[in-house]
C-alpha cells in the first residue's frame, strides 16, 4: 500500500477544483441554437415523447447511464458513525471508481437521515433521475430493512455494495482458493468472525454456492453466535451453531476456512496453525487484518491468505464487482440485482483470474508474471478485462432470470460498445494482433537477455502471434527466464557464438561482404561484424532464415537504423526511412511521423517521409487526411524551414492529386478543422478530421508524442519502421513489455505484407 500522509491526501482532494468530480456536457452548446435544442423550446419534445411512453426516458436522457452512490454516514470506510458531510469524500470516490472502472455516471448524494424509514421515503422520491442506486456505508441492522425495502418498492437496480460487493468479489476468491487447494466446497468448515451486514451477506452467497449451514460458525464481538446466546438480532439468529463452542480459538480448530470481517489481531498464529490442513483465511478487517501478513505466512506453508490490502497478495477489492455489476444491469435495463446475476458475477470474476495476464496488468502492478495460484486466486482491480468479462455476465444472468426489460441482442456488438465506454477502443491493435495469428512469422528478438525483451517473446508465443526466435546464450536465457517465471519450452534460441549451424556466420558473412564490396567491406570485416546480435539477426531475415527482426536500443537508435540500412536496404523508390508513431486519445487515433529516424531534413527527405506516412496509413486499413505541420501557416512565412514544407506540399499535390492532404500549416489548424475551413477556405481537406501529422523535423516529431504520452493524453504504438526492405523494428529496450509486444505484432504483419512480394510502401 503507497505511504499515504495526510497532507497528501488533504492536498489531492482540495487542489485544483475542490474534490473528485464533475458534470461534463455531453452535446453542442456553443451557439443559440444549441441552447434552443438543449432548453427551450427544443426540450420539450423528448419530454411529451417521454409522458407518453416512460421508457423512452432511457433514449433520450442519462438515466440509463447514471448510478446514485447513497449514504447517510452511518458506517463509513472503517471510520463509523461519521455522519453525510465527513462520508461524502468516499461517496465521490466511489462515484468516480464507477466513471473510470465502468464508464457509468455518477452523483454522490449524502442524507442526513438516520430512520430507516424515513431514509427509504427519501430515496424513493429521488429514484426517477437514476438508472440504478448503490447503497453505501450505511450500519447494520438498518440497511437490510433499506435495502429490502427498496428492492421490493422500485423498479431499477438497488444495491448494498458493503453487503453484496465483498460477498460475490470474496465468494469468487473462495471458488478459486478451494479448487487450488484441493477442497470440495459442500465439505468444508467454515468460521466467519464478524456479524454485520457484509459478513450475514458474505456467508448467505457461500450458502449459494454450496457451503452447508451446520458447517458454518459465526462470532460477533461477543463470541461464537449460539443457542445460548439472548441477545441476538434476527439476521445473527439465522447462524446460530449446535456445535459445543464459545470462543473464536475454540470455533478456528480443524476448520478449513476463516472469514473476518471484523477487527485488527483477534486472530494469532497459533489459532491458524490449529486449521485443517491446506487452510484459507480471508482477513478482511479494514485497514488492518485480523491477523498480519507476514505474521500468517511465517505461521504455516499451505495457506492461502487473502485481505482487503492493495499491498499483499490477494486483494479481495469491491471495486472488482460494483462498477461491472451496476454496468450489466444497466446495459439490459434489469429491474433488480437478483441472485442469478451476483452468481453470474461470481463465476466471471473466478475464471478470469485463471486466464494469462495480460502485459499492461503486470506493468501496472510491477510484476513479472502473475499467474493462477496461491498468491493470484482474484483479477487486479486494474485489469481492463473485468469490463467485458463481469458486464456481460450480469446482462445474461438479468437475461436468464427474467429481470431484463431491454435484453442485449448482439453480444459482439455489445462488447465493443464496453471497450469504447473505458477508451480500450484499440480496434486497430486488435486487428493487426488477430491478422498476425492468421499466419505466424518467425520474429528474431535480437535483445533475448534482457527481462523485458524476453517477457515479451514469451507472452508472443503463448498468445500465438507469433514464432519467436531468441539470440543470446542458451544458460543465460534459461537462468533468466527460471528467475522471472517465463515457460521458455519450445522457443528456439540462437547462440551466435557457438551457432549448432556450424557455417551460418561464414555463410552470412560471404553474403553480406557481397553486397556491400562496393563500399569497401572485406570478407574478414564482413565475419566480425555477424558477431554482433544487431547485424547476425537481420542477416537471418535477409537470408530468409526468419521473417521479422525486432531488436532493442540501449542508447542511440540512430545506429541500429544505419545497421538496417546497411544489411537490409531502403525500398527502391526512396532515398530515406522513417518512423511513425500511432497515438489512440480519446479524440481518435493520429499517425505522428517521423518520430525516430531522420535527424537532418530536406525536401527530398520530407518528400519521403510524407509519402512513407501516407502509405503506412493506408496499409492499417485507414484513409489518411494528412496535415504538413509548420510554425506558419499556407505561406505566411518565407523561412527555409516553412518554405521547405510549403513546397514538399506542392509536390505531393502533384505527385498526388486525388491525396487529402494540405499545408504548411500550425498544429491549431490541423486539429481544429472548422477553424481552418473559415480561415482557408481554399484548403484542400475542407470538413475532413486531420488523423495524420508530419512534422518538420525530429525534434518537434518526438517532442510532440512523448508530451502526449507524459500528460497521459495518449497511449503510443511505436516507432514503426518506415521504408525498409524487410521487417527490420526497433524500440528501446526499457520500453514497456505492452509497448514492445505491440511492435512485434506489427513487425510480424509487416513480413507478412513483405512475403506477398509488393509492399503498400512501394507507392
Amino acid at each position: 500500500m503507497a505511504n499515504i500522509t495526510k497532507e497528501a491526501a488533504l492536498e489531492y482532494h482540495r487542489e485544483g477544483k475542490p474534490g473528485k468530480i464533475e458534470i461534463v456536457p455531453t452535446k453542442p452548446y456553443s451557439t443559440q441554437h444549441d441552447l434552443a435544442l438543449a432548453y427551450s423550446p427544443g426540450v420539450a419534445y423528448p419530454c411529451k415523447d417521454i409522458e407518453k411512453n416512460p421508457e423512452d426516458v432511457y433514449e433520450y436522457t442519462n438515466k440509463g447511464n447514471l448510478v446514485a452512490v447513497i449514504s447517510n454516514g452511518t458506517a463509513v470506510l472503517g471510520l463509523g458513525n461519521i455522519g453525510p458531510e465527513a462520508g461524502k469524500p468516499v461517496m465521490e470516490g466511489k462515484a468516480l471508481l464507477f466513471k473510470i472502472f465502468a464508464g457509468l455516471d455518477c452523483f454522490d448524494i449524502e442524507v442526513n437521515e438516520k430512520d430507516p424509514k424515513k431514509f427509504i421515503e427519501v430515496v424513493k422520491a429521488i429514484a426517477p433521475t437514476f438508472g440504478g442506486i448503490n447503497l453505501e456505508d450505511i450500519k447494520a441492522p438498518e440497511c437490510f430493512e433499506i435495502e429490502a425495502a427498496l428492492k421490493q418498492q422500485l423498479s431499477i437496480p438497488v444495491m448494498h455494495d458493503d453487503q453484496h460487493g465483498t460477498a460475490i468479489i470474496s465468494a469468487a476468491g473462495l471458488l478459486n482458493a478451494l479448487e487450488i487447494q484441493d477442497k470440495k466446497i459442500g465439505d468444508i468448515r467454515l468460521v466467519v468472525n464478524g456479524a454485520g451486514a457484509a459478513a450475514v451477506s458474505c456467508t448467505k452467497l457461500y450458502m449459494a454456492l454450496g457451503v452447508r449451514k451446520e458447517n458454518i460458525v459465526m462470532c460477533d464481538s461477543r463470541g461464537v453466535i449460539n443457542a445460548s446466546r439472548t441477545d441476538l438480532n434476527e439476521q445473527k439468529k439465522e447462524f446460530i451453531t449446535d456445535r459445543n463452542v464459545s470462543t473464536l480459538a475454540e470455533a478456528l480448530v480443524g476448520a478449513d476456512v476463516f472469514l473476518g470481517l471484523s477487527v485488527k489481531d483477534v486472530v494469532t498464529q497459533d489459532m491458524v496453525r490449529s486449521m485443517a490442513p491446506r487452510p484459507i483465511v480471508f482477513a478482511l478487517a479494514n485497514p488492518d487484518p485480523e491477523i498480519d501478513y507476514q505474521a500468517a505466512m511465517e505461521s504455516r506453508p499451505d495457506l492461502i491468505f487473502a485481505t482487503g490490502r492493495s499491498d499483499y497478495p490477494n486483494q479481495i477489492n469491491n471495486v472488482l464487482g460494483f462498477p461491472y455489476i451496476f454496468r450489466g444491469a444497466l446495459d439490459c435495463g434489469a429491474v433488480a440485482i437478483n441472485e442469478h446475476m451476483k452468481l453470474a458475477a461470481v463465476y466471471a470474476i473466478a475464471a478470469l483470474a485463471k486466464e494469462p495476464v495480460p502485459p499492461v496488468v503486470n506493468s501496472a502492478y510491477g510484476m513479472t508474471d502473475l499467474h493462477f495460484g496461491p498468491s493470484y486466486i482474484l483479477p487486479k482491480p486494474l485489469d481492463p478485462r473485468l469490463l467485458t468479462m463481469v458486464a456481460p455476465a450480469v446482462a445474461r444472468g438479468a437475461m436468464e432470470s427474467g429481470v431484463a426489460k431491454r435484453p442485449i441482442k448482439d453480444w459482439d456488438a455489445y462488447t465493443e460498445k464496453l471497450r469504447r465506454l473505458m477508451g480500450y477502443d484499440n480496434k486497430l491493435m486488435r486487428r493487426i494482433f488477430d491478422q498476425a495469428k492468421k499466419q505466424k512469422k518467425r520474429v528474431v528478438f535480437s535483445e533475448a537477455n534482457t527481462d523485458k525483451m524476453l517477457k515479451t517473446a514469451v507472452i508472443a508465443a503463448k498468445e500465438g502471434l507469433l514464432v519467436p526466435i531468441l539470440l543470446g546464450n542458451e544458460e543465460m536465457i534459461a537462468k533468466r527466464a527460471e528467475r522471472l517465471g517465463l515457460d521458455i519450452t519450445g522457443i528456439e534460441i540462437v547462440n551466435l557464438r557457438h551457432d549448432r549451424e556450424a557455417d551460418r556466420r561464414e555463410r552470412y558473412a560471404s553474403i553480406f561482404a557481397a553486397k556491400r564490396e562496393r563500399d569497401g567491406l572485406t570478407k574478414p570485416e564482413a565475419l566480425e561484424k555477424m558477431f554482433d546480435r544487431n547485424y547476425f539477426g537481420m542477416m537471418m531475415v535477409e537470408t530468409g532464415d526468419a521473417d521479422a527482426f525486432l531488436g532493442g536500443t540501449y542508447s542511440a537508435a540512430n545506429q541500429i537504423g544505419d545497421i538496417a540500412v546497411e544489411v537490409v536496404g531502403i525500398r527502391p523508390s526512396y532515398n530515406h526511412f522513417a518512423a511513425l508513431h500511432i497515438v489512440n486519445t480519446k479524440q481518435g487515433t493520429f499517425y505522428l511521423a517521423d518520430t525516430h529516424v531522420n535527424k537532418e531534413y530536406t525536401n527530398d527527405t520530407l518528400f519521403d517521409i510524407a509519402r512513407l506516412t501516407r502509405n503506412s496509413v493506408e496499409y492499417f486499413a485507414e484513409k489518411p487526411v494528412m496535415a504538413m505541420l509548420s510554425y506558419s501557416s499556407f505561406g505566411s512565412s518565407k523561412e527555409p524551414e516553412c518554405q521547405r514544407v510549403h513546397d514538399v506540399v506542392a509536390m505531393m499535390h502533384e505527385k498526388y492529386p486525388e491525396l487529402l492532404i494540405d499545408g504548411e500549416m500550425t498544429i491549431r489548424y490541423a486539429l481544429n478543422n472548422e477553424l481552418r475551413d473559415k480561415t482557408f477556405p481554399f484548403n484542400r481537406l475542407a470538413g475532413e478530421k486531420v488523423n495524420t501529422l508530419v512534422f518538420p523535423n525530429l525534434s518537434s516529431a518526438s517532442s510532440a508524442y512523448r508530451m502526449l504520452l507524459e500528460f497521459g493524453i495518449g497511449d503510443a504504438v511505436g516507432p514503426i519502421q518506415m521504408g525498409l526492405n524487410k521487417a527490420i523494428h526497433y524500440i528501446s529496450v526499457d520500453a514497456p513489455v505492452r509497448s514492445i509486444l505491440n511492435l512485434a505484432a506489427i513487425a510480424a504483419l509487416d513480413a507478412q505484407v513483405a512475403a506477398k512480394g509488393v509492399s503498400a510502401q512501394d507507392k
